[in-house]
């Protein structure tokens, strides 16, 4: 019963196979190799766009910071929900890669910024010429990091209001399939039709060992996205590996059916905790959810080895029917079994 983190589960079979296959003899290095310069061309075919510049990176901070390292000046700001992975889990690496841009925090709804928010957030900023910060790129979180979903029209209106200010709009996708699992649409359509100029194309939170995509729809900065990402450590000398990793996600929607496992294994759970007597913090939309379950419940679970992360409260305290949050995520490999089991226990 492991529902702490997609990043705690299994890489999927069919990526191992590829880490196996990729691993046979020679191959040359730093992204000059077949299989690289496939993976490439990949992505491109997956979100409608040949001229997209992809590169490759092996963990979602770095693919986020190195992007924002691209669009943001060190004399300016960054737009992001005031939960924005960027601001609360990347121990100030948007700061550092950037050289000094600072981070503007926009109040958010199940981690949905409001356009209106946004709007008020950009306009608040860059009034006082240089003893300011100069405004620079929005970021978007989908999905977000309380679970939620941004509808397309949703992301249309956030990037409107960048394009009001003349600023460039960046995605974290770390759960970019499970959005795109949830609204049923084309990459397409939840990135660069939406307004989306760069794009963190995550795979470790489903199924991959460990491997993200950046993605500049706008091929202009590509020259020194590669600068970047050499100087910031994250060009590979052993490529394929990230390759083939990522070849494997991309082949025969593997990365979709992943995140439709997973959305759907969270739809189970959120429909037995609230079964249990739960209350879910938001509607269930993508593969993360947040719910509160009395204390009791949560010592019969921990007891019984339930891996999650208690969000509020303490397992100590004298009342069993105190309500506690928990963080429940699941991925491709979670079961049936496991679900039942976890909501077994939080029923009594």
């Amino acid at each position: 019963m492991n529902f702490a983190s997609d990043n705690t589960g299994p890489v999927h079979p069919a990526v191992m196979a590829a880490l196996v296959e990729a691993n046979d003899g020679y191959a040359m290095p730093y992204g000059a190799d077949p299989l690289s310069l496939r993976v490439v061309e990949q992505v491109r075919e997956a979100f409608e766009a040949p001229e997209a510049a992809v590169f490759l990176a092996a963990t979602g901070t770095a693919a986020n910071v190195l992007l924002l390292s691209t669009m943001a000046e060190p004399f300016e700001t960054i737009f992001c929900a005031d939960c924005a992975h960027i601001h609360e889990d990347e121990c100030n690496a948007p700061e550092l890669f950037t050289g000094g841009a600072k981070l503007t925090l926009v109040p958010h709804e199940a981690g949905r910024m409001a356009p209106g928010d946004l709007r008020a957030a950009i306009e608040a900023e860059g009034t006082r010429g240089v003893h300011g910060p100069r405004r620079g790129p929005v970021s978007i979180t989908q999905a977000t990091e309380k679970g939620a979903v941004y509808t397309l029209e949703e992301l249309r209106a956030l990037s409107g209001v960048a394009r009001d200010h003349g600023l460039g709009v960046h995605m974290d996708g770390a759960r970019f399939a499970n959005a795109v699992a949830h609204l049923g649409c084309t990459p397409a359509e939840a990135s660069w039709k939406a307004g989306v100029d760069a794009l963190s194309f995550g795979g470790t939170k489903n199924g991959l060992m460990g491997v993200e995509a950046m993605v500049l729809f706008d091929p202009t900065k590509a020259e020194e996205l590669e600068y970047r990402r050499k100087r910031g450590a994250q060009l590979f000398s052993k490529h394929r590996y990230l390759a083939a990793q990522m070849g494997a996600y991309l082949t025969g929607g593997l990365w979709l059916e992943s995140a439709r496992t997973a959305n759907a294994a969270a739809a189970a759970l959120a429909r037995g905790v609230e079964g249990a007597g739960g209350r879910l913090h938001a509607p269930q939309e993508s593969n993360l959810l947040f719910a509160d379950l009395p204390r009791a419940a949560h010592q019969r679970l921990k007891a019984a080895g339930a891996s999650y992360y208690l969000m509020a409260g303490t397992l100590e305290g004298d009342d069993p029917d105190e309500m506690l949050t928990a963080r429940l995520v699941c991925d491709w490999s979670v079961t049936e079994a496991e679900i039942a089991r976890f909501c077994e226990l939080a029923a009594g």
